[in-house]
């Protein structure tokens, strides 16, 4: 598949090693460059340097293309706005996207975003470390 991510920070690096041992097409976007260093050295994806909102970025990053769009910066108005561009806009079939406000989160799901929280999943996580 071909995959487009949005934010080279420490989980969409992670991802992108991830999936390109998975055999897929990657290319990562982030705005600042030296987030690129938490590649792993033998990465063979794409990683570009712009701003995912950026229609003419999102097209020069191949998101025509592209299986999956996934929206992982920091910033959840950014990857709700990307995540919207990439599914309505650029009609990519799967667009995931981070959402930490677990109250927002489920308001994107009802809009048909796939989205989730890490917040209300390692909420969760410790709740049951907690209770077993």
């Amino acid at each position: 598949m071909k995959i487009l991510i949005m934010g080279c920070g420490r989980v969409g690096a992670q991802i992108a090693a991830l999936l390109e041992q998975d055999g897929h097409d990657i290319t990562i976007l982030d705005i600042d460059a030296y987030s690129f260093r938490r590649l792993p050295p033998d990465f063979k994806g794409t990683a570009l340097l712009g701003n995912g909102m950026d229609g003419d970025v999102l097209k020069r990053a191949g998101i025509e293309e592209a299986d999956v769009f996934i929206a992982m910066t920091q910033g959840d108005n950014r990857n709700v706005m990307a995540a919207q561009i990439a599914k309505h806009i650029f009609h990519v079939p799967r667009v995931i996207s981070r959402i930490y406000d677990p109250l927002r989160q489920e308001m994107y799901d009802t809009l048909g975003l796939e989205a989730f929280s890490p917040t209300a999943i390692f909420a969760e996580l410790v709740r049951e470390k907690v209770e077993s």
